[in-house]
């Protein structure tokens, strides 16, 4: 079946379709990964996006269900050069187009995936119409140009959970898979989610913490009295800025409690500090980011996905820098001066990787373990 892509500046590329039939609408970015396509189609930051691998051929493991990171994909649409139709792998429970089918993913492969990443590369982000039933070029164009900007919106709501929860589940083991907690965890944290990906959760399990989920609008209050030795800020989708409930409600957090950001967790911390977050041009998305820690002198291989970054000027002293993106100066890292917070724009947690940043971990639970003495 014959499906098209739109930008909203009126450029055009024709394939098929992949998964689902019909039409969406969606910020059009790319992700350099190799691998990780399954952990990409189902971590919630990628809510209101259509997403383009780099990569020429995807698909070609198939999926694993016990590889999710959320409780369903979030993206609004998926781009490749060739999927994959045999999927080759012992874990393999079902093809790629068929979990886009399943979940009803609209999707688009066939076409010059590389001249579509310069463009976005070389003109920025921007919206797009995939579409399997309007195959008119000038009417997805209008389209495309009438759809909603992702500056602006609150997708937070879309993803988060309704109710708290607990998490029991630690990192895999190639024996026994899925770990399980010890049977006293040291460390009670609180975890935000403001579409939290759940290698996270199986990272804190590991590493000794009795995890409590909830929604991304819960009171600090409500928070507090839940005795938390620590409060984890989550990543997220889209724009930071409109999420006023999440930026008081870490306010109120600051000082009294440990706190650890990632990512939209990174973004909501600085704006909390009375900072600026900003647009990047086309954003960082992918498995192979250069991050240079400041603090420990090295170089760190990172996974990111983010459109949005910090203004540090803007944080007038009340953070120091800790890490920076080597591509491009931005910021990838900050701990506050007074109080026991810090936060990273990428991902430590990242499933299949790199794992060059998962000591981020433990140095909360240092952190945690200072404040309770």
């Amino acid at each position: 079946m014959k499906a098209l892509l739109a930008l909203a500046d009126g450029w055009i590329f024709r394939g098929t379709a992949l998964g689902a039939t019909g039409e969406v609408a969606g910020e059009v970015v790319f992700n350099t990964s190799m691998t990780g396509y399954q952990e990409i189609l189902t971590d919630p930051s990628y809510c209101g996006e259509i997403v383009t691998m780099t990569y020429p051929l995807i698909g070609n493991y198939g999926v694993s269900l016990e590889d999710v990171e959320s409780r369903r994909p979030f993206l609004s649409g998926f781009i490749v050069k060739e999927a994959s139709e045999f999927p080759s792998n012992w874990r393999s429970e079902i093809s790629l187009d068929a979990y886009l089918k399943e979940h009803n993913i609209i999707g688009l492969q066939g076409i010059d995936t590389r001249a579509l990443v310069k463009h976005i590369r070389d003109h920025g982000a921007q919206t797009g119409v995939i579409s399997t039933v309007d195959l008119d070029p000038e009417s997805l164009v209008a389209k495309a140009k009438a759809a909603p900007s992702i500056v602006g919106q609150d997708l937070v709501k879309e993803v988060t959970t309704e109710a708290p929860y607990e998490w029991a589940e630690g990192l895999w083991d190639l024996e026994s898979g899925y770990t399980k907690p010890p049977a006293q965890a040291p460390y009670n944290v609180v975890a935000y989610d403001f579409g939290i990906k759940q290698n996270i959760l199986r990272n804190l399990v590991s590493h000794g913490c009795k995890v409590t989920v909830v929604p991304a609008d819960t009171p600090a209050d409500e928070v507090l009295k839940m005795n938390p030795d620590g409060v984890f800020l989550s990543n997220g989708p889209g724009d930071p800025e409109p999420i006023t409930y999440a930026q008081e409600n870490i306010r109120q957090l600051i000082g009294k409690t440990p706190l650890f950001g990632i990512c939209l967790g990174h973004q909501l911390l600085s704006l909390a500090l009375g900072g600026k977050t900003y647009k990047l041009k086309f954003g960082h998305r992918g498995g192979n980011q250069p991050v240079m820690a400041n603090e420990r002198g090295q170089v760190e291989i990172t996974a990111q996905n983010h459109g949005f970054a910090v203004d540090t000027d803007s944080l007038k002293g009340k953070a120091v820098l800790t890490h920076v993106n080597l591509n491009d100066n931005t910021v990838e890292g900050l701990e506050l001066t007074q109080d026991p917070a810090f936060s990273v724009q990428y991902h430590p947690e990242a499933s299949p990787g790199p794992h060059d940043a998962a000591y981020l971990f433990q140095k909360f639970i240092d952190l945690m373990k200072n404040h309770k003495k």
